[in-house]
């Protein structure tokens, strides 16, 4: 049986990962055609998806975890007839760029696939990123994108972190080339890019206060030296599943345990044992699981301890959380973002505003103090009741908040009945907006629109809609996710109208 070949490069020892997960070349059914190695290849740019370009001839190769100025032996794994993708065989001069990177699961996990490169080379990676996709896309006249405003923290700045619990830990190729033999596959961590069962057992994850990893970790072992099944991420069985853990910047915790059997004595022991070791936990819950997924947004939370939310501050505002709220994860980013979002809206005390894809109402709220009032829309119906709730703890009364999908809600009869925005903000997920809602934006012709994105691709595809009306007059970029190559960006648009008289005077 012929066995795959993988060349260790030789900067492994020194904390480098190149080409993350070797192909494996079945020799099951018809054999598959070689695909070619190519030798002595310059890694040029950084790509989407994280990824590096190397080009050889015409031929466009995306890399995981090159680095521009890496010189490499690059294994194409796939070939598409525009394109290639393929990973590192053998290192032959690492690119200057490089720099250790700090986690000893990168490579491997997935996530962070920028850390092996400078921050200050991220920053200016995302500013292309927004500019490229703006210029490329988007196609309209635009101003001086402004410097991306960097993280406050490159690491531990996530509030949330969700792990999964398994009994098919990923194991490492190394270890399955000594012949080693595994007889613990039991694990907590992340899912393993490309395979969904498999699960990469986490020692520390420095995205998050070291707290979350000490509350994992208490729970993984307990459940191994109690007994307790991991789950079965194939067959769908076991009874530790997954486990979501917020930390706030106001000290409160939230965990949130989801276990896949409904075993009230296992899960009442371990629950205690959770709550005796982490008393700073002030909100612990679980939720028993028994569907095929793992989404809890249609299940029961219940309370165990604690408070059934916990709560962030804003400039003097407190925003509850709960288990199933949405809350930007870069909580100190965030008062960035929103500042901009603000600082964009303009306002004077006397506009309606209206704050589309509004979630717990964070902008909404965050905004309300200077505007006259302010609608906001969102899907999530237990999302707008955390927006009202935010809104009352907060003292806000000219708040009104209504849920419902945006294109079903945001009609012309909608506008009609509640006014004419002065101002629009709009937070859409990242598949942007549907082409529905830009359509009722652009008969209701707010003088501003102050459009948020996690998504400059889809952003600049709405801008070109919304170019029959408005100008696109100041474009703000802020990295939120430090070491990945997701990025934020604020757009400012004005009504054509408007900003011709502002020419005249």
């Amino acid at each position: 049986m012929q066995s795959s070949k993988w060349i260790d490069p030789p900067h492994i020892q020194a904390g480098y990962r190149f080409g993350g997960v070797p192909p494996i070349i079945s020799t099951m059914g018809r054999k598959k055609k070689e695909l070619p190695l190519f030798e002595g290849v310059e890694v040029t740019a950084v790509a989407a998806e994280g990824n590096a370009i190397a080009r050889v001839d015409d031929l466009v190769v995306f890399v995981p975890y090159g680095a521009p100025g890496d010189i490499a032996d690059i294994k194409i794994d796939r070939k598409k007839r525009n394109y290639a993708e393929g990973h590192i065989e053998r290192m032959i001069e690492p690119s200057p760029l490089r720099c250790v990177p700090k986690c000893v699961h990168f490579g491997t996990c997935g996530g962070c696939r920028w850390q092996h490169l400078p921050y200050s080379f991220q920053l200016e990676s995302k500013q292309r990123q927004v500019t490229d996709a703006l210029e490329r896309i988007a196609k309209v006249e635009l101003p001086e994108v402004s410097p991306i405003i960097g993280s406050v923290n490159t690491w531990e700045y996530r509030n949330k972190m969700e792990y999964t619990f398994s009994n098919k830990r990923w194991i490492s190729w190394e270890q399955l080339r000594s012949g080693e033999v595994v007889n613990d596959r039991d694990g907590a961590g992340f899912h393993i890019p490309g395979a969904f069962d498999k699960v990469l057992d986490i020692e520390r994850c420095h995205l998050q206060n070291h707290i979350g990893d000490r509350i994992r970790l208490f729970i993984k072992n307990y459940g191994l030296e109690h007994g307790l099944k991991f789950y079965d991420l194939r067959n769908q069985k076991g009874f530790l599943r997954t486990l979501m853990i917020r930390i706030l910047q106001t000290g409160e915790i939230m965990v949130v345990l989801s276990v896949g059997e409904n075993n009230s004595e296992a899960l009442t022991s371990l629950l205690a044992a959770i709550h005796a070791e982490f008393p700073e936990i002030t909100s612990l819950m679980y939720v028993v699981n028994t569907k095929a997924n793992d989404t809890i947004g249609d299940l029961d939370i219940q309370l165990y301890s604690g408070r059934e939310y916990v709560e962030e501050e804003m400039e003097g505002l407190r925003f509850r959380i709960g288990p199933k709220s949405f809350y930007q994860t870069n909580s100190l980013q965030a008062y960035e973002l929103y500042k901009v979002a603000r600082r964009f809206a303009g306002l004077k005390g006397n506009e309606l505003v209206y704050d589309l894809y509004t979630g717990t109402g964070t902008i909404a709220n965050f905004v309300a103090r200077d505007a006259r009032k302010v609608i906001g829309i969102e899907y999530v119906e237990d999302a707008i009741r955390d927006a009202r709730i935010n809104s009352e703890v907060n003292g806000i009364s000219n708040t009104e908040f209504f849920a419902g999908d945006m294109k079903d809600v945001l009609t012309d009869d909608f506008i009609e009945e509640h006014g004419r925005p002065d101002v629009m903000i709009v937070d859409p997920p990242r598949a942007g907006m549907h082409e529905d809602v830009v359509n009722v934006i652009l008969n209701a012709a707010p003088g501003r629109i102050v459009y948020v994105s996690c998504n400059p691709a889809t952003q600049a595809r709405d801008l070109a809609l919304l170019d029959v009306k408005y100008r696109v007059c100041a474009v703000q970029p802020v990295d939120m996710f430090p070491h990945t190559h997701h990025v934020e960006n604020v757009v400012l648009l004005e009504i054509r109208d408007t900003v011709a008289e502002k020419g005249e005077n």
